[in-house]
């Protein structure tokens, strides 16, 4: 996947669900609404870091009128089911002060997480990123989420807290298959270590 509008592909997730990932483009809005209502208020709080009960008009247009380099999006949409909802989504914006750093966050809807998706997803995000001369991917995640931060030391993320928040820094794999970040993830969304997609 290249990061245009028109190309897509279609994964596999640990369950079975086949799911088509392509890059967001600016039709979805409608789509990224439905997903909002099917996040629990929880997991809109581990996306946002705040409660988050609809996107505005103007918000609606930042996240899905991008230009595929500063700011890139991915989505995965239920490939066999029917107007094909969409199942989650991955996004980096490129820090303007330093351009090899980008925020990223991930968001899955409650009743596709566990089965792989967020790691699919970010997968497909690292490799957009290393295209376009990302090399760090930076997050924000509650300071009281202790198995956050210790899943991510393991990775050998850098951490910084400010704020009741951690600032967390993470070099990217120059290969995101088989790399240690891509096990850590498998884990994660398996159970076998409780880290969880954040902001």
């Amino acid at each position: 996947m290249t990061g245009t509008p028109e190309e897509e592909s279609v994964d596999t997730l640990r369950d079975g669900t086949r799911v088509l990932v392509r890059v967001v483009r600016p039709d979805d809005k409608d789509k990224l609404v439905d997903g909002l209502e099917r996040l629990s208020p929880e997991s809109r709080y581990r996306r946002f870091l705040r409660p988050v009960k609809s996107l505005s008009e103007r918000e609606l247009r930042y996240l899905t009128e991008i230009d595929y380099t500063d700011h890139y999006a991915i989505g995965a949409l239920a490939r066999d089911e029917p107007g094909r909802p969409g199942l989650g989504i991955a996004r980096y914006v490129r820090d303007p002060i330093d351009p090899e750093v980008a925020e990223a966050a991930v968001a899955v809807v409650d009743d596709s997480q566990g089965k792989g998706l967020g790691t699919v997803l970010l997968g497909h995000l690292i490799e957009a990123a290393r295209r376009n001369g990302i090399h760090t991917f930076r997050a924000w995640a509650a300071a009281e989420n202790r198995s956050v931060i210790e899943g991510l030391k393991a990775l050998g993320a850098k951490l910084a807290f400010r704020e009741g928040l951690i600032r967390i820094d993470l070099a990217l794999p120059d290969r995101f298959e088989g790399s240690p970040m891509q096990q850590a993830l498998r884990a994660a969304a398996s159970g076998e270590m409780p880290v969880e997609p954040q902001r």
